[in-house]
């Protein structure tokens, strides 16, 4: 391109590149985003718009906006185009140390074709794991295993790998049985690259944990979530969750240190500027592209340049074009939150940056509070304050002390101890303060539209706070407006027309959430859980599957939580919820409390929690709904054959849950009790031990689910039970194949099923 064409480019009117930018994105949301037809037509209008706007006020550049929205779409087709890894004995897929972890001589991370990227995960023989962790590349060939997609999310509120991936390039994940695997010794500058990265991971990985936490989050943009989601925990309750992001913040510590010593070295602004560029393109290497970081790195080397050549661009037309040139490369930047996160904050920062630095603050929570509702449904009233008070420490204290050990750590360890103590000391604060959970408020998610409309409010009432002359606009009234509207949306989030019964996805156990219309009451049967065989710390599930979904719906307190059994697949995440949400009755089987296992969930976490035991015959009453107790008979020991079974009837549908009770309970179940059922939920997972023919036979329930995993090793639902469906022409549902389910009922609105997945219907 002609040096005087490229000129041209830097030398359109204030706002071009901004409107440039919101045109592309919006054309980004149509490809990759946009999933209804009321986005698409709210997408389309808004393309419509800004593209109004760009031919009134811009005319003279509009073949520059052609030529970009060209490329931009030509990037998108090439983006969309589905390249699909072949599994064959021909296939290779290409390692590299920084990108993967061992653990028990299990490999898994991300592995490279001549395509694209993979998912990859399988035993590692012990001479290439050592090739590893020497960091040294290898080639996968020879693969004989299993080849699919990256399952999306199957519950509401549950993190989507799938979205996730995708984003990143990556639509498919390998699970191989065997293969042939070499290591390659290559002196290429990838090679390199990948190489420092590894050298980096193993360098922190010697530190104490909170030194190296903060240098891997810091440098790599990369934590261990499993061994520091306290700490993620605590930052995220607080509201201040970004100072973890590589953004702004680090760039601009990047390019201080860096000019300050080509300043003692007497380098000019022009070669200052070139170190800074390879430092800074070696940083977003390292972490991976974090859109933060490379907002904030193109963002500077844009200014730098027209700074060099004496161009006149307004610093949001700086971040514009900073945009334009991301998006161009990255098309599906924007599925990604912390992208879309980091953007608006660079947008509200130019829009607000005449007020006064508290106004400016204020301003820019209010700006991002729908964008943190959409995506971690609470906020904390208070981050303003809190802001106040970690931001200096973490500035003053974290930045310098965790550099400074990155920098000393490989000539001397004894200053490390010390460092470690005073992270400990400012976690240990913040941690107390994050415990005292004040400000904090489960909100609940709002819609896209909802998110969006609030949005926009909030831009009118800061331009409205500019105080533009022709503004026409009372900020005070779109003050009004702004709370009136958050007021109303939590409303309808915590004071619900309709109730529901979902059968959460917990994989191979069960979880059931049981709410009414307003004033909403929320129970629920079961938590799910895992067994843990290794002995090691692990992630409950319940943190990522029924606390985001409670979450969700605003739901802080369970009035009260049925606990059918011992078994982990049931009762194994009760401890963890019991930690994080308020339950104020736990419901068993009589007997069940001696059993010492349930004992050691319970214990050290049961505080304002009311214990009550239950036998067939007993009911639990609530003004909209009762539970009626339906078995055991006798007390026992939390066994299977004990398993607590409810039945219950709202909006005149009668519902029957019985754990993994066998058919010996049914038959007692039958003999003394004249249950009329519409929805049932199979006992045990759909085994051939439970759903007694003549059992189902008597209650002839209109559908029934199972709740079981995908691929489980037990084989739940037998065929048996199958086949015993089919003969009765029973309807049947499950989580396997539709993920979540719910039903939900009252608002003078017809009850009515949802499937989380849309397939597997029947």
């Amino acid at each position: 391109m002609p040096v005087s064409r490229i000129n041209s480019l830097f030398k359109n009117d204030v706002g071009f590149y901004l409107l440039t930018a919101l045109l592309l994105i919006v054309i980004s949301f149509l490809a990759f985003i946009c999933d209804s037809f009321s986005q698409k037509i709210v997408c389309i209008s808004a393309a419509g718009y800004f593209s109004f706007l760009l031919l009134k006020k811009y005319a003279a550049s509009l073949k520059l906006v052609l030529v970009l929205v060209t490329l931009f779409i030509g990037s998108i087709i090439l983006n969309k185009k589905e390249v699909h890894f072949e599994l064959s004995e021909q296939s290779q897929i290409q390692i590299y140390p920084d990108q993967v972890r061992v653990k028990d001589n299990y490999l898994t991370g991300v592995g490279h074709f001549k395509q694209g990227k993979i998912l990859i995960s399988g035993k590692v023989p012990t001479e290439q794991e050592n090739n590893l962790k020497q960091g040294l590349p290898l080639i996968v060939s020879q693969i004989k295993g299993e080849c699919g997609i990256i399952e999306p999310a199957t519950n509401i509120g549950e993190f989507d790998y799938q979205t996730y991936y995708a984003a990143k390039g990556i639509t498919q994940k390998i699970k191989y049985f065997s293969c042939e695997m070499k290591a390659v010794k290559s002196n290429g500058v990838i090679t390199g690259l990948h190489k420092l990265r590894f050298n980096l991971q193993k360098y922190f990985q010697k530190m104490p944990q909170l030194l190296g936490f903060f240098a891997s989050e810091l440098l790599l943009g990369e934590n261990n979530a499993q061994e520091n989601q306290e700490i993620l925990n605590n930052y995220r309750d607080l509201g201040v969750i970004h100072l973890l992001s590589i953004s702004g913040l680090h760039v601009g510590l990047y390019v201080l240190i860096i000019s300050t010593i080509c300043f003692y070295l007497k380098m000019t602004d022009e070669e200052a500027f070139i170190c800074c560029c390879v430092v800074l393109l070696l940083g977003i290497f390292l972490s991976y592209g974090q859109a933060g970081f490379v907002r904030a790195s193109l963002t500077y080397f844009l200014g730098k340049i027209c700074k060099f050549k004496g161009y006149r661009v307004a610093a949001i037309d700086i971040l514009g074009l900073a945009c334009i040139l991301h998006i161009m490369i990255v098309p599906r930047l924007f599925m990604i939150a912390g992208a879309i996160l980091s953007y608006l904050l660079a947008l509200g920062l130019q829009l607000t940056n005449k007020f006064g630095k508290m106004q400016q603050s204020i301003l820019l929570n209010v700006l991002l509070t729908p964008l943190l509702l959409f995506y971690f449904y609470q906020v904390n009233f208070l981050t303003v304050l809190f802001n106040l008070m970690v931001v200096p420490y973490f500035n003053w204290g974290v930045m310098p002390v965790t550099f400074i050990n990155i920098v000393l750590f490989s000539f001397t360890k004894k200053l490390a101890p010390l460092f470690e103590q005073i992270l400990e000391l400012g976690e240990k604060a913040i941690g107390s303060l994050s415990n005292t959970q004040l400000g904090l408020l489960t909100f609940g998610k709002i819609n896209w539209w909802q998110c969006l409309i609030l949005i926009l409010i909030t831009m009118l009432l800061i331009i409205a706070l500019r105080e533009r002359p022709e503004w026409k606009f009372n900020k005070k009234e779109l003050s009004m407006v702004l709370i009136s509207t958050y007021l109303i949306f939590f409303g309808m989030i915590h004071f619900p027309l309709r109730g529901q019964v979902t059968l959460i996805d917990v994989g191979q156990g069960d979880s059931i959430l049981i709410t009414t219309p307003f004033p909403r009451k929320a129970y629920m049967i079961d938590t799910g859980g895992k067994l843990n065989f290794s002995g090691k710390k692990v992630t409950p599930q319940v943190n990522r599957i029924t606390i985001p979904f409670l979450k969700s719906l605003g739901i802080s307190t369970l009035d009260g939580v049925f606990v059918s059994h011992q078994d982990a697949d049931h009762v194994g995440d009760l401890g963890p919820l019991l930690e994080q949400v308020h339950v104020k009755r736990i419901f068993m089987a009589k007997g069940l409390i001696n059993n010492p296992s349930f004992q050691k969930r319970l214990n050290g976490r049961i505080k304002h929690t009311k214990l009550v035991e239950l036998l067939a015959g007993m009911q639990v009453k609530d003004p909209k709904i009762t539970f009626n107790v339906v078995y055991p008979y006798q007390p026992g020991e939390g066994k299977n054959e004990d398993s607590l079974s409810l039945f219950f009837r709202v909006a005149n549908k009668n519902w029957l849950f019985t754990g993994d009770l066998g058919q010996e309970g049914e038959k007692e179940i039958m003999q003394k009790s004249n249950l009329s059922v519409d929805y049932f939920k199979l006992g045990h997972h759909g085994s051939k031990t439970s759903s007694n023919p003549d059992f189902l036979r008597v209650i002839h329930p209109q559908k029934v689910f199972i709740s079981a995993g995908r691929k489980n090793r037990f084989g739940h639902p037998h065929q048996e039970t199958l086949t015993t469906l089919s003969e009765q022409q029973i309807p049947w549902v499950s989580t396997q194949d539709c993920g979540m389910i719910s039903w939900y009922y009252g608002g003078m609105q017809k009850s009515e099923f949802n499937y989380f997945l849309k397939r597997g219907k029947k």
